[in-house]
């Protein structure tokens, strides 16, 4: 079993988002590949220099989601975008590719070096705003990293994800979740809130936290004002929506909120 500190390089990390601008063949792309590339890279490293244990990028801007199948285009882009980051930034980095697609999510970690996926639908149905997600994922998925040889590339798998209902599994807690998830294999749990920012509710976190000996990580709602208390009970938090100018995860870090969060971070791991 996997330790924080196997995944992301030390305990209570703190690990910043990295939102992908809209890729070529989504609705809102209006930039080249390489603008693209550009953006994410010099994101990355203004967190990574800032502070941050870890990065991930994430193809948010890629609204409205397909299902597990995303196209050969997204994959391409976010497979450059993985290189151009890689190449630049030397603590651990992870990928999410929205919505679902977790096996493209692995490939590419895989092929350009990253450390974890964060996967989505791979525990019992849900109904998310893309649609019905009927078959858990987490059986296909980690026969296709074996199939792969990426053993090396760490699943963490969402428990109760923010924009989804639950209403299928309302018999089924999150600790229950968090106990099938050390069951099946994966490597960690993440724990969220009902949407993007929106706090995670610190009773589900401990429940999660009681549940299960796998790494914990709080994936939405973390400031500086409660990042104390998530530390508290999780072994690292995702942030990508604070530190952005306002706070609102479309724009681009703000650099004094950037400092802000790390200093925050840094006093709740004294």
């Amino acid at each position: 079993m996997h330790t924080a500190q196997d995944i992301f390089g030390t305990d209570k990390a703190l690990v910043g988002m990295v939102h992908v601008p809209a890729l070529p063949g989504t609705p809102r792309n209006s930039m080249s590949m390489a603008e693209i590339i550009g953006v994410c890279v010099r994101e990355a490293k203004l967190l990574v220099e800032a502070g941050f244990d870890a990065v991930m990028i994430e193809n948010m801007h890629d609204v409205p989601y397909l299902m597990r199948e995303v196209g050969p285009e997204i994959v391409a882009g976010m497979t450059a975008v993985a290189t151009g980051v890689r190449a630049v930034v030397k603590t651990p980095i992870g990928i999410q590719v929205l919505a679902g697609a977790n096996r493209a999510a692995v490939a590419i970690a895989h092929c350009a070096g990253l450390d974890f996926v964060r996967a989505e639908a791979c525990l019992y149905a849900s109904v998310a705003d893309e649609g019905l997600f009927a078959q858990a994922d987490a059986g296909p998925l980690l026969r296709y990293r074996k199939s792969i040889g990426a053993d090396r590339v760490k699943i963490l798998c969402d428990v109760k994800k923010k924009h989804s209902s639950h209403a299928i599994t309302a018999d089924v807690d999150i600790a229950e979740f968090a106990r099938t998830a050390e069951f099946f294999g994966l490597d960690g749990v993440i724990v969220t809130g009902v949407a993007t920012a929106r706090p995670t509710d610190v009773k589900d976190l401990r429940s999660v936290r009681v549940a299960t000996k796998l790494p914990v990580v709080v994936g939405s709602g973390t400031t500086p004002e409660n990042v104390r208390e998530m530390f508290e009970f999780a072994d690292a938090v995702i942030i990508g929506a604070w530190f952005k100018e306002n706070g609102d995860w479309r724009g681009r870090p703000d650099p004094a909120r950037v400092k802000e969060i790390v200093d925050a971070a840094n006093r709740a791991r004294l």
